[in-house]
């Protein structure tokens, strides 16, 4: 590689790992302040939420890939044009054509960081991601065991508890069940123990109650049923009800799964054929977009030539270039998801894109202005 491509090349990396740090905190941030008021709230740990957030980050990061390339191909661009280096080169005989062939790389660059990511990491990170989810969704003890607050954790159930001492023994528990209307159920006790099952799962944990009082309505002739226990095992398990059936999205599934073993596929997702293979085919049509949106953001601000009032234009241009790519792309998965036969649409918008880039290259190189340069050039 000459050193001109290199020193290139080495700018649009860097400016792509700046661009591509800020996009990713602000879809982070955004995620992580739901998250965190969710789970805090549920009464899970700090670490927890660490790892939780950690195994969203691969797919925030296959989200804002595009982004920040395009970002980072047009500001080195127009910095290069701002000061005169791209003039010098041009005039060395460098054709816009050997000036792009850097910009190719970096496209091709982040192309595979991006198979990386669509391929590997986002189904890996998502499935543990859903894995844990379950996990903190069958905790039940990190969801009741919160002093001094009255917790709902299903529709018709109260839950009380006034203290938890440092061997885990509840004080002052109250428990009211208001599930049924024509039997509701109140339950007292001195003190508490919640215990998993003989499995050890805690998805299904008992509460022993020791020294309390329970209570039963009969809404029908309004009479109250007393008694009074010395212990009493509630099913606290129960009031989540049975765990459902694991669910599966494609996106879990790694591609050769998704290309070699459609009709699986289609029984662990319920997804249609169309779906399976738009996602399928989708993963190798992001790289070749990277590829799109780094060429467009160079060869579009490259027509513009040398101007001190800077290529504002050219910039706009690049933009609504790549919002056409991405209207392409979102016009075209209807048809795909109808008709698996179909899935050659899936590469339409990314090559159109690559296109577009070629087409601005030959612009620049034909020595012409656009038809959206509003000024002129001063012949000298």
């Amino acid at each position: 590689m000459a050193r001109f491509d290199r020193y290139l090349l080495s700018q649009f990396l860097v400016l792509f790992g700046f661009f591509a740090l800020v996009l990713v905190s602000i879809y982070w941030i955004n995620q992580a302040v739901r998250l965190f008021d969710a789970l805090i709230g549920d009464g899970q740990t700090a670490w927890v939420f660490l790892e939780l957030t950690a195994l969203s980050l691969p797919n925030v990061v296959r989200i804002v890939l595009p982004m920040a390339i395009f970002a980072a191909s047009v500001y080195v661009t127009n910095r290069l044009s701002s000061e005169s280096e791209l003039v010098v080169m041009q005039a060395t005989g460098f054709s816009p054509y050997r000036l792009a062939r850097p910009v190719l790389w970096f496209g091709l660059i982040v192309g595979l960081m991006m198979s990386v990511m669509t391929h590997f990491l986002v189904p890996m990170a998502m499935t543990r991601l859903q894995e844990r989810q379950e996990d903190v969704a069958d905790n039940v003890t990190a969801r009741l065991l919160t002093e001094g607050t009255f917790l709902h954790p299903v529709n018709g159930i109260t839950f009380y508890i006034r203290e938890i001492d440092a061997d885990g023994t509840l004080r002052d528990v109250f428990l009211s069940d208001r599930r049924s209307d024509e039997n509701p159920q109140t339950f007292t006790a001195d003190r508490a123990y919640l215990v998993p099952d003989a499995s050890g799962d805690t998805a299904r944990a008992k509460l022993v109650m020791v020294d309390g009082l329970a209570q039963t309505l009969n809404a029908e002739d309004e009479r109250l049923f007393t008694t009074h226990f010395q212990d009493f095992t509630y099913d606290i398990g129960r009031l989540f009800g049975d765990n459902a059936s694991t669910y599966v999205h494609i996106r879990f599934l790694p591609t050769l799964q998704l290309l070699q073993n459609p009709q699986m596929v289609q029984v662990l997702t319920g997804a249609t054929p169309g779906q399976i293979a738009y996602e399928a085919h989708g993963r190798f049509a992001q790289a070749l977009l990277c590829v799109a949106a780094a060429l467009i953001g160079f060869a579009t601000l490259l027509t513009g030539g040398y101007s001190r009032f800077g290529v504002w234009q050219q910039i706009v241009f690049a933009i609504v270039l790549l919002m056409v790519v991405k209207s392409i792309e979102g016009s075209l998965s209807d048809p795909v998801f109808k008709d698996a036969s179909k899935w050659p649409l899936t590469y339409v918008a990314p090559l159109v894109g690559i296109g577009l880039g070629f087409v601005m290259l030959w612009w620049a190189a034909r020595g012409s202005r656009p038809w959206f340069r509003l000024r002129r050039q001063v012949a000298s």
